[in-house]
């Protein structure tokens, strides 16, 4: 029975849970000082998530109120699952990382590999529980509602729009604190980063675990199941008489596939994180090998279960083309995000001048970027549809998040050793300790790259896919863009992510602005602070923090949420159609674009560090940390939400086409 694969992957995922959780809480979380450190992050986080969480509960019952008596019960508690679904799944993966950053600075007193193994081993706990949930969460939706594909939308509407508030929320609370601590730690009184006596310094700490893991985990979480809903809704109209199921719960062998795929990356993730340990000082190497293995496992995997349902091999293929095409878009962002390539030396160089000529270039780069990329993304459709039409190009997706476990192994790996850093720092701990971190960190933000342009290439071929069921559903074959009223939408959808980021960047700055002042307020009126002998207010800033990130998050969400709606009544479905298409269209450009230029001043702020054009202190270092803090929310916060923005506008179009 080929449907007992889907069950046994999940136990024997659940089982390797256990055991990299097992091996990562096995280590030793360190001295008293850093314990007290590790608590108050801990305690932070988990704070800023129960406020959120309070006002997304408030949110869920509002929307469930609403699509009770507009869509009915099928759409209300399919919403209800994918909400709880997403929000488990970012306090999961929140959870893991308070608990590992602590070990991992421990960890790191007996060298590097030990460090990258406890920190993997949580990265793969999260990443592992991430994917477990969510297709858990699918088979509930398809066992209560057989084949009704309004559920498995309603349960995609859910986890997108609390993903969106996820994303928003925890991305203003982290750079919020990051820049209002490097304002006036690094640029105005001249102490080094993750300092004790800059009173930001574990709210942003703090914000790696809500943003970074929590926000990141909510982000990628929607990717699977909006890629796997785009897939397998059009699957159900493909009534393939090459089936294995022997349920009438599972229409069509196109249908259930796209789990089958996910399942067989869950296993080669499995396999690849044993892969990833260095006895070398590379611990890149360590991280690309793990990702490598799981690719070449995966496919393996997929080719085996294709000939089970399929008679030839061409959607095998387009899931090798999403995985190729998710590599790629990798490689690319590390091109012009790497400080091993020109554009960041550029960067670099520029900085001499000052900060101006950083902002000009990064900007340059970050617009360049979108060629390459974009050029990838086509290359992908054109062939994919060309194997299987428009299904096609959802499986390329959905091989590209296959690999969603690994690839967030990856990703909570970074703030997780980025704490860690910032722990050693704070606990003064030995300078070699330090060292291995920020190795172990510089090594995630190179294959941060890989995860970027996975999340990016996956919302552009699952907004694709959606595109069309939007399509299907309003009856539309076609979109006049000579229609006055079709015009208008067309504007109005390639609005949304500008005026989105708008809001999301002012938020940002107006946060960071009431943090740089506290950290200067507390440096002027707490006596004996800046010599060491007493503790600034960590709480005070965690607070501000927290209640700017909650407050500043509504506008935004509801920007997305309802100019889908208002377009569709006030214009049309075709209309409506042209709104999203534009939103698709600018919504991957701008997201490009502020993702790229804020990893390329990053990386260049990390590349004068090291020692070029004079290193710390000097002239370029001070222009590259402003072109760092501007970029800093256009790359954590702004950038990246804009996947989600795209998917979910789509998505709310959908689930409410009957109106329009």
């Amino acid at each position: 029975m080929v449907i007992a694969f889907i069950y046994i992957t999940i136990l024997v995922s659940i089982a390797f849970m256990f055991y990299f959780n097992k091996r990562m809480m096995e280590e030793s979380p360190g001295n008293d000082r850093m314990k007290e450190i590790a608590d108050s992050i801990q305690k932070g986080a988990i704070q800023f998530l129960k406020v959120e969480y309070s006002y997304l509960a408030v949110f869920i019952i509002a929307v469930s109120i609403a699509l009770y008596y507009l869509l009915g019960q099928t759409s209300t508690i399919s919403f209800i699952i994918g909400s709880l679904s997403s929000a488990l799944a970012g306090y999961f993966g929140m959870n893991r990382s308070v608990r590992a950053n602590v070990r991992t600075a421990n960890a790191a007193k007996r060298g590097i590999n030990e460090a990258l193994k406890i920190s993997f081993s949580a990265g793969a706990v999260v990443g592992l529980g991430l994917v477990t949930i969510g297709i858990v969460g699918l088979l509930i939706i398809i066992f209560v509602f057989p084949n009704d594909i309004n559920a498995l939308l309603g349960y995609s509407f859910g986890v997108a729009s609390i993903a969106l508030f996820a994303r928003v929320g925890g991305g203003i609370f982290t750079k919020a604190a990051d820049v209002g601590a490097d304002l006036v730690g690094k640029l105005e009184a001249k102490i080094p980063e993750d300092d004790p006596r800059n009173a930001a310094v574990i709210a942003d700490n703090v914000g790696d675990n809500v943003g970074d893991t929590a926000g990141m985990g909510a982000d990628l979480f929607d990717s699977i199941i909006v890629n796997l809903v785009a897939a397998m809704a059009i699957g159900a109209a493909l009534k393939s008489t090459d089936l294995v199921a022997e349920s009438q719960i599972f229409t069509s062998a196109a249908f259930i596939f796209p789990i089958f795929v996910v399942c067989a990356g869950i296993l080669a993730a499995i396999v690849g994180t044993f892969f990833c340990k260095t006895n070398s000082k590379n611990p890149r190497r360590a991280l690309s090998n793990a990702f490598l293995i799981t690719c070449a496992v995966m496919v393996g995997i997929v080719f085996i279960l294709n000939s089970f349902f399929f008679t030839n091999l061409n959607i095998f293929y387009t899931v090798v083309i999403g995985v190729l095409a998710g590599i790629g878009l990798g490689k690319a962002t590390e091109y012009y995000t790497s400080y091993d390539f020109k554009h960041v030396k550029g960067i670099a160089e520029s900085s001499k001048i000052g900060a101006a000529t950083n902002i000009i270039h990064g900007l340059s780069v970050g617009k360049r970027s979108t060629f390459g990329i974009v050029s990838i993304l086509l290359i992908a459709i054109f062939f994919s549809h060309l194997l299987g039409g428009l299904y096609g190009v959802a499986m390329a997706g959905v091989g590209m998040l296959a690999l969603a476990a690994i690839i967030m192994a990856i990703d909570v790996y970074g703030p997780i050793v980025d704490n860690a850093g910032g722990i050693a720092e704070m606990a003064g701990l030995d300078k070699k300790v330090r060292n291995i971190t920020d190795k172990l960190d510089a090594a995630g933000n190179t294959t941060a790259a890989v995860g970027k342009g996975f999340a990016i290439g996956s919302a552009a071929l699952a907004a694709l896919a959606l595109l069309t069921l939007f399509a299907e559903e309003a009856g539309l074959t076609g979109v006049n863009l000579l229609n006055f009223k079709v015009m208008i939408g067309l504007f109005i959808g390639a609005l949304v992510p500008y005026l989105f980021s708008s809001y999301v960047l002012l938020a940002v700055g107006d946060a960071a602005l009431k943090i740089a002042e506290e950290v200067r307020r507390q440096f002027k009126k707490i006596k004996g602070l800046m010599q060491g002998k007493v503790q600034p207010d960590y709480k005070r800033c965690i607070e501000i923090a927290t209640k700017s990130a909650i407050k500043e998050m509504i506008v935004p969400g509801l920007i997305v949420i309802s100019t889908p709606i208002l377009v569709g009544l006030v214009l049309g479905a075709e209309a409506l159609g042209a709104s999203l298409a534009g939103t698709l269209v600018t919504g991957i450009l701008l997201g490009i674009k502020q993702s790229n230029s804020g990893g390329a001043w990053d990386n260049a702020k990390k590349l004068v560090e090291k020692g070029m054009h004079g290193g710390k202190g000097s002239a370029a270092h001070i222009a590259t940390v402003i072109g760092d803090t501007v970029g800093d929310p256009k790359k954590d916060t702004s950038g990246p939400s804009l996947n989600i923005v795209i998917k979910l506008t789509i998505l709310v179009a959908t689930v409410f086409v009957g109106f329009f």
